[in-house]
């Protein structure tokens, strides 16, 4: 038997109903931000992350699938979201748009990566991308959409984590004290901390090994070394953030997965198991790395699949599966007939309606029903044709009651109640 590849998965009927509820819930509150939907190809350039997500990072040294095509170029598997829409932004002219451009979407990533909870090769993500504006106030409004988004789906174990990695000039100087604190210790680190050391030291800061962790516990804060430019904006970050009244913790060793990032970075983080479940932050010099003007930006992603854990976690009771509102059981042939027109009927007025479609006996339609959870049960025959009315049965109280079979409208408001 050909079986799904490690790292995939596949999302059952009976689990959907999860995936659909946080998307539209997600949906709603974007549109109500002033959120358009965008969709950008699975594959794409592979120069587009080398230079976009950056050439050091461990997504595009170790995590992407890349490859060469039958014309021999260099392609690559959707690691992210954030490049392939800025460079849709860029290609498609929407700089010339009102600013700023805002974009959600919800799209299946690949990285070649250890399979764990709530991480696969192909997973999903739920993101957002507002291009055009470089004031706080953009970032407060990211921060504030996210924190409605986890109050609509009632997830309470999670906290709000918040830092700044200021701009390119103003790092120079941190990363050059945060060298010489690692240097002495530099053989007590990781292998991959190790190699991170000339090219991307603050990476380290963002390890999970336990010893690396320890060491990093007295490394220099980026706090210390923003320019006047980058603490002004954010400390304003933090005045509207407590004005709003959402609670954050500051987080000096976030500093994020990706090379783009600048200034805000945030993380909403599991209070359950200590894991990530959305992150993002401003990502000014993007859209003029990629070619386009010089555009300040910033999003967040959330990984779908950690997402529906922790939302789980927090709705053990929540029952979203919609059962079928009615069935329509039948005997003999004209009956067959009546009740396939009768069940079109109520799904043209949007009832959950269904007929035996495998020619069962009566019993074992009602029986079927039983298994599908029907809320009703509605039988015709050759007498209930003649006389134009039927019982309708009640299946959770076995109460039963007479219908107008010529009037759809005395079904229908039995099954509202």
């Amino acid at each position: 038997m050909i079986q799904k590849l490690k790292g995939t998965r596949d999302i059952l009927p009976n689990e959907i109903e999860i995936w659909q509820y946080i998307e539209k819930v997600a949906k709603d509150i974007f549109e109500n931000y002033g959120y358009n939907e965008i969709r950008v190809p699975v594959i794409e350039s592979l120069e587009l992350f080398q230079r976009g997500v950056g050439e050091e990072t461990d997504v595009v040294q170790k995590e992407m699938y890349a490859f060469e095509d039958k014309g021999g170029r260099k392609i690559a598997l959707r690691p992210e979201g954030t490049a392939g829409v800025v460079r849709a932004y860029i290609e498609n002219g929407l700089s010339s748009m009102p600013s700023p451009m805002k974009f959600w979407y919800r799209m299946p990533m690949y990285r070649y990566e250890n399979v764990q909870k709530g991480r696969q090769r192909e997973f999903n993500q739920l993101g957002v991308e507002l291009l055009g504006s470089g004031s706080y106030m953009a970032d407060v409004e990211t921060i504030e959409m996210c924190f409605r988004l986890f109050e609509r789906l009632n997830i309470k174990d999670i906290e709000l984590n918040i830092n700044s990695i200021g701009c390119m000039e103003c790092r120079k100087d941190y990363v050059k004290a945060l060298k010489e604190y690692i240097k002495p210790n530099l053989d007590k680190y990781c292998d991959t901390c190790k190699s991170r050391f000339e090219k991307n030291p603050m990476r380290i800061l963002d390890c999970k090994e336990e010893k690396c962790k320890e060491l990093n516990k007295n490394a220099p804060v980026i706090l210390d070394y923003l320019c006047d430019e980058c603490k002004t904006h954010f400390e304003n970050v933090k005045r509207m953030l407590n004005e709003l009244e959402i609670p954050y913790k500051i987080d000096a060793n976030i500093v994020r997965g990706l090379d783009y990032y600048t200034k805000t970075v945030f993380e909403f983080v599991s209070k359950i198991d200590g894991l990530t479940v959305l992150g993002g932050g401003r990502y000014d010099g993007l859209i003029e790395e990629l070619g386009g003007a010089k555009t300040p930006a910033i999003g967040f992603a959330s990984g779908m699949e950690r997402l529906i854990e922790i939302f789980k976690d927090n709705n053990k009771d929540l029952d979203l599966q919609r059962n079928m509102d009615i069935f329509v059981a039948y005997i003999g042939e004209n009956a067959n007939s009546y009740a396939t027109k009768l069940v079109r009927d109520l799904r043209n007025i949007g009832i959950f309606a269904e007929k035996d479609i495998m020619e069962r006996s009566i019993k074992a339609q009602f029986k079927y029903a039983d298994k599908k959870q029907a809320k009703f049960v509605l039988t015709i025959g050759d007498t209930e044709i003649e006389n134009k009315k039927a019982m309708m049965k009640n299946m959770k109280t076995g109460e039963e009651e007479e219908v107008n079979l010529e009037d759809i409208n005395t079904i229908t408001s039995i099954l509202k109640g």
